[in-house]
């Protein structure tokens, strides 16, 4: 039994190695504005030659938009929060919250965007919410990173 769980270790390790192999360019959060999920639209220097800027600074404006939208208190949420606190937050076990919802448009849009933009240019966006919200990785994917 200890040998399956060594196996599976060492396979996540090798895919770890894999995907480490990778240029990885990461774009930091914005804290001009406090501490709202807004992502900062500077084109990293090493894009240059592989991604257009304007296609660069048009997705990092609507993900911007979409963190602002599900960031945005509105009589709709605040009725939520309170519907949530009397039900014990027994409420989220049938429904999404709002900020949920937004985050999976997120997720989509990320989708959309590598398939169509990054990926045939040998990128690819990883979703902020796979690191924690603090910064987007994107990964080069047909040149390793210089050793």
């Amino acid at each position: 039994m200890s040998n399956h769980h060594n196996n599976g270790a060492r396979a996540s390790e090798t895919e770890q190695m894999a995907q480490s192999q990778y240029l990885k360019v990461f774009v930091q959060r914005d804290y001009s504005e406090g501490t709202v999920v807004k992502f900062q639209t500077r084109f990293p220097p090493e894009l240059e030659g592989k991604l257009d800027r304007q296609i660069f600074e048009g997705t990092i404006t609507r993900l911007n938009s979409y963190f602002a939208e599900a960031e945005k208190a509105t009589c709709s949420t605040y009725c939520e929060g309170c519907l949530a606190c009397l039900t014990a937050y027994f409420i989220y076990i049938c429904k999404e919250t709002h900020y949920e919802k937004c985050l999976k448009k997120v997720s989509k849009f990320i989708a959309e965007q590598n398939e169509r933009m990054y990926e045939p240019r040998g990128l690819k966006l990883t979703d902020p919410s796979m690191r924690g919200l603090r910064v987007l990785e994107i990964s080069c994917l047909d040149r390793p990173p210089n050793v």
